[in-house]
């Protein structure tokens, strides 16, 4: 996952497109756009240009960085070339999807940065009997998570019982079948984080 130059602006819930010109337009300046349009209610299209929607936004005013998906860990929520806008101090919750430094354990990649969904919070026990995943015995709902085919599908999500020491996160990516996480590398240290995706710019 490639990092671009930190930026500071608000998010806008009820922005819906991002336009920008073909040819010519290089990564930091396509960025630069999704700073501002981010800050106006709505969006610009011509029929010389390309539309790029919006497909989710959460925290509404605080500080971001934009990142590039290189992988497709998390298909179908993100496809590889998604941008995504990763605010520094907002609480993370479970379902949160989040972007943070690669854990010394994970020695099955080189990318400095990867991005997963929390799971499992600090303190409780995580389990899964066959595709339900289990938090404290307890089968946990994952109402962001669509059916899963191919080799994002699984016959068993495949974790071990484990108890999450505090200050720490256990995250897996949303195409299960295909994602080296916590159930490889263990559970994630929360100083690795870099914070949690507020936006996602889809091309």
């Amino acid at each position: 996952m490639g990092v671009l130059p930190s930026l500071a602006f608000p998010l806008s819930a009820a922005v819906s497109c991002l336009h920008y010109r073909q040819g010519g337009m290089g990564k930091v300046l396509r960025i630069l756009l999704v700073a501002v349009l981010l800050m106006l209610a709505g969006c610009s299209s011509t029929s010389s240009g390309r539309t790029y929607p919006i497909i989710h936004t959460t925290t509404p005013v605080l500080s971001g960085q934009v990142f590039s998906v290189p992988s497709g860990s998390m298909v179908p929520t993100l496809r590889v070339g998604d941008d995504v806008v990763v605010s520094k101090s907002a609480t993370i919750h479970r379902g949160d999807i989040i972007v943070f430094k690669r854990p010394p354990a994970d020695i099955g990649t080189t990318d400095k940065y990867l991005i997963k969904r929390v799971l499992g919070l600090p303190g409780e026990t995580i389990s899964s009997q066959g595709n339900t995943v289990l938090i404290n015995g307890k089968p946990l709902k994952e109402p962001w998570l669509p059916t899963l085919t191919g080799v994002c599908a699984e016959n068993a999500e495949n974790i071990p019982r484990t108890k999450i020491p505090l200050a720490h996160y256990y995250v897996l990516g949303d195409c299960r079948g295909d994602s080296a996480d916590s159930r490889v590398w263990g559970t994630l240290a929360a100083s690795l984080i870099l914070g949690k995706v507020t936006a996602i710019v889809r091309p």
